[in-house]
This record gives C-alpha cells, sequence and structure tokens, in this order.
C-alpha cells in the first residue's frame, strides 16, 4: 500500500514554516494519541503515521531529499523516519545504510550525463558522525515539574590513542596520493544509457585528502573507537509522547577526526496508576465516592502532582460531579504556572449487603418524596408520560 504524502498527514502545504509544521504536528498527535482514544485502534496507526511525517518535516536535511525524491529517499535502507540503524522504534544506532549525502553522490555521479544535480564540490570534506537514537521513558511526576537524567550508551568515539586523527603517535599526517588531496576521485558507472562519469568520494582517504604516515595501531588509521558515553541532559516540564530532543555532538565522531553527530531522545510518557493527562499541561483524575458522602456530603482527600488535597463535598453531590484544582496540572515549560487538575466525583453503589442492610434501605428510600428528592428522576418519569400520551390518543 502506497505511503501518503507526509504533507497531507500534517495538514499543511509543501511551502509550510518550521513553526507551522510544528503547530500542525502537536494538533495532530494530540488527536490521535493512543491514550485518548484507547477504543480506536485507528488512532495508534494514525499517530505512527503523524509522528513518521513530522520526523521527516521537521528535520531541514530530511525534507529537502523528501521534496526531491519522495518516499523513494529513504527507502533501502535510507535514513528516514523510523530509519536509524533499521531499528524503527526500539534501542539507539547509527543512522546507517546511506545519508543523504551519500544519497547526493549516488544522484551527483550522473549529473552531467542527465543534466540534474550536477557533480559534488571536489574539495576535501570534513566527516560528521552519525546521528544516534535514544529512547526514554519518562513518568508523569518528571514530565510535570522537568527533570535531569543521566543518558548512557554506546557510540563512536574519538580514538583514545590518536585522539581522532588515524595517525600513530609521533607521526603527523600527508597528501593522499590516490585522490592527490582533492577527497574525491573521478569513476565511469555503467548505466541504461551507456557509460556516465562522475565524481565520488575517495574511498582510500575518506573525502579528507589526508593519510596518516603511519596508521593509529589501536584503530588502524580509523580515528575511532567504541566507547560507553555518559551525558547529563536537563529535560524541560510538559513534554509528551513522540517529541524529540536534540543534544547537540553526542552522537557518534566522525572518522578521520571528523566532527561529531548528535544524539536525539525521542520521549515516551509513561501511564500513570492515579492520574490521565488530557491535555498538554491538564491532568484528569476520577475519585470513588461512598454512596453516604455524596447525600450528605463532607470532606474528601484528593491525590494531586504535589501531594494531598482536601476538597468538600456538597450534599446531594451527583455521580459526575467535576472540581477544578487551578495550578495542581503539568508546569509549563516556559513560566512557573501550572495546569489544573479536573477531578471527578465516581459515587461507589455499595455490594453485599445483608438483608437487615436491604431492609434499612429499603425503609429509607419509602420515606423520600419523589418530587423533592427526586427531582431528575420525577422530571424524567414525566417526560415518558407525555410521548406515550401520543400514542394513545
Amino acid at each position: 500500500m502506497a505511503k501518503k504524502d507526509y504533507y497531507e498527514v500534517l495538514g499543511v502545504p509543501k511551502n509550510a514554516s518550521e513553526q507551522d509544521i510544528k503547530k500542525a504536528y502537536r494538533s495532530m498527535a494530540k488527536k490521535y494519541h493512543p491514550d485518548r482514544n484507547k477504543d480506536n485502534p485507528e488512532a495508534e496507526a494514525k499517530f505512527k503515521e503523524v509522528q513518521e511525517a513530522n520526523e521527516v518535516l521537521s528535520d531541514p536535511q530530511k525534507r529537502a531529499a523528501y521534496d526531491q525524491y519522495g518516499h523513494a529517499a529513504f527507502e533501502n535502507g535510507g535514513a528516514g523516519a523510523g530509519g536509524f540503524g533499521g531499528q524503527g522504534f526500539g534501542g539507539f544506532g547509527g543512522a546507517g545504510g546511506f545519508d543523504f549525502e551519500d544519497l547526493g553522490d549516488i544522484f551527483g555521479s550522473f549529473g552531467s550525463f542527465f543534466g540534474g544535480r550536477g557533480q559534488q564540490s571536489q574539495g576535501p570534506r570534513v566527516h560528521r558522525g552519525d546521528d544516534l537514537r535514544y529512547n526514554l521513558t519518562l513518568t508523569l511526576e518528571e514530565v510535570a515539574f522537568g527533570t535531569e537524567k543521566e543518558l548512557k550508551y554506546k557510540r563512536n568515539g574519538q580514538c583514545h590513542t590518536c585522539h581522532g586523527s588515524g595517525a600513530e603517535p609521533g607521526h603527523g599526517t600527508k597528501t593522499c596520493d590516490k585522490c592527490n588531496g582533492s577527497g574525491h576521485i573521478k569513476v565511469q558507472q555503467r548505466t541504461l544509457f551507456g557509460m556516465a562519469s562522475g565524481i565520488q568520494e575517495c574511498d582510500k582517504c575518506h573525502g579528507t585528502g589526508k593519510i596518516p604516515e603511519k596508521e593509529c595501531h589501536t584503530c588502524h588509521g580509523i580515528g575511532l573507537e567504541r566507547e560507553t558515553f555518559t551525558k547529563k541532559v536537563r529535560f524541560p516540564s510538559g513534554l509528551q509522547t513522540g517529541q524529540k530532543l536534540i543534544v547537540r555532538d553526542c552522537g557518534d565522531a566522525g572518522a578521520n577526526g571528523g566532527i561529531f553527530g548528535d544524539l536525539r531522545v525521542y520521549i515516551t510518557v509513561a501511564r500513570h496508576d492515579i492520574f490521565d493527562r488530557i491535555s498538554e499541561y491538564d491532568i484528569h483524575c476520577e475519585i470513588p465516592l461512598k454512596m453516604t458522602t455524596a447525600i450528605l456530603g463532607g470532606e474528601v482527600e484528593v491525590p494531586t502532582l504535589s501531594g494531598k488535597k482536601k476538597i468538600v463535598i456538597p450534599e446531594g453531590t451527583q455521580n459526575g460531579k467535576i472540581f477544578r484544582l487551578r495550578n495542581e496540572g503539568i508546569k509549563y515549560s516556559r513560566s512557573e504556572n501550572r495546569g489544573d487538575e479536573i477531578v471527578e466525583i465516581k459515587i461507589e453503589t455499595p455490594t453485599n449487603l445483608t438483608d437487615k442492610q436491604k431492609d434499612i434501605l429499603r425503609e429509607f428510600d419509602g420515606s423520600l418524596d419523589n418530587k423533592k428528592n427526586y427531582k431528575k428522576a420525577h422530571s424524567f418519569k414525566d417526560k415518558i408520560k407525555r410521548f406515550f400520551s401520543k400514542f394513545e390518543n
């Protein structure tokens, strides 16, 4: 089944600004969030579709590739939405397959033949390391007030022996003898239309134009080695499932002294035993209430994210009654204000009554005046009489 156009998924035009895309994503993600559509399996699929579209269109590099090649830019191992090492939404890994620059080499090598994008720059290139993906689950309490987390993960770091240069200590680098320092070589490829010439990255110096005089004995000239990396990251309040935070320069190191990629942290907010999140900053809580308290009124203790709080229950409180606790929700990301907590009353009818208790209730019910004590039931009974009277005439 063909994928839908990402712009259609988010409901934005192709010239939409980054702000328009961000706004559309938040609106769609809120609409189709699984927590708000528990009985609608189609909503989860739509939510993932919205996430995928946002991941591509919110990234300028991916968006440029998508605008030029469509979904084909991310097929066959490409670094598209859910890519990152082919791990989809699980674990974390490198951007995997080919990146957009690799894609450019593929198409660029035929530029002069097809009159397309043209050839790549022939100057030496500094390699940028792969971006990494890290899936992080936060509690509602952590999201409500913000939190600091120590992230620990594996990455390609700079070699501790040569510090990323690829050269054995005490030795420098020299001009690559294959590309003469340009970082690129000319190649020919056979196509359906015959032989086509193009320029691609030198496979000996990997585009840097330099090679070690003597390769480092630890990394064998690559400049990289696997390491366990730890980074403390501050996460602001108000985060939602599906949001992504980018931690700059914490991804893989680039080969031969290249710059670091980024760490992309994808957020999941865990379900809470007591509270449901009903908007970006508001939460909801159902409070079971004894029938006698609902009838007679009283005080009950309710939980909040800040601790316990007492509310007054008026006499004759009905099932579904809503109390709004101001400033007891999730803290705003850019101010000290907070959302609200919505407390919904759920009157619990007693069960497992003894015969004596049942007799007491019958006697009590018989003492009530339907018109005075059961206004809604009495009004509804009158409506039924009027309705059926139409058929009797």
